[in-house]
């Protein structure tokens, strides 16, 4: 994987650890660029459209939470992943980030090793090739190509975890996917999440195509139901 082809966001409200994070960062190859609070990193990847971008959750002006939920709501950045930088009493807001549209988190201090196999990590899975092939069920149209989803030919905006979840759940109707299956296919097994997790996605999927199509099967995980 060449990192030259990598546009990556900083964002962090202290100056020593955009310092750091980019020396190590850049010594990897990548290109970046760094913002300091929540407010300017919303204009800048909006006007850069970065491959990733590595948020700080407490900044002031806006909170990176904030800052990703407007990110999320941009239809140019739906591929664009993100990275949480979380200190370790922020429990709370590894939930809320990924609600608000996170791909992984990283604690602080930060372990240049970590995040650099971190942001490898996903990158490595984003480009990898999926099947070409266009599902369709009822009134939902996935695009695993142009990762657009439509319903009822409307297009319907979705993260990239959010539509890899509903792929991977499209792509078998009817069949039960385990959370283990779920955390394996859509997350790799190098990535950390909380049991939450694949319930927070489903409800930000459910709320966005409606309830009538994943089906929650009690203590085992999983499906979408074809009418």
């Amino acid at each position: 994987m060449n990192n030259n082809n990598y546009r990556i966001l900083l964002v962090d409200d202290e100056e020593d650890i955009l310092e750091f994070l980019t020396y190590n960062l850049l010594k990897e190859g990548f290109k970046v660029s760094t913002a300091s609070n929540g407010i300017q990193a919303v204009d800048q990847a909006k006007a850069e459209q970065p491959h990733l971008i590595i948020m700080d959750v407490m900044m002031p002006q806006m909170d990176g939470i904030t800052a990703v939920e407007e990110i999320r709501k941009i239809p140019e950045l739906d591929n664009t992943l993100i990275i949480f930088l979380t200190a370790r009493s922020e429990d709370y807001s590894q939930i809320a980030g990924f609600e608000a549209g996170a791909d992984d988190y990283v604690t602080k201090p930060v372990k240049p090793k970590i995040l650099i196999s971190r942001i490898t990590a996903l990158l490595r899975r984003s480009t990898k090739k999926d099947d070409s092939k266009i599902i369709k069920i009822n009134e939902l149209e996935i695009n695993p190509v142009s990762f657009v989803v439509l319903k009822n030919g409307k297009k319907v905006s979705l993260p990239k975890k959010e539509f890899k979840l509903l792929q991977l759940l499209a792509a078998s109707p009817d069949k039960v996917f385990t959370r283990d299956e779920i955390f394996h296919q859509v997350w790799g097994d190098d990535v950390i999440v909380g049991d939450r997790t694949i319930d927070v996605h489903v409800r930000k999927i459910r709320e966005k195509i409606g309830n009538a199509y994943i089906t929650t099967v009690k203590g085992m995980g999983y499906k979408l139901e074809v009418r």
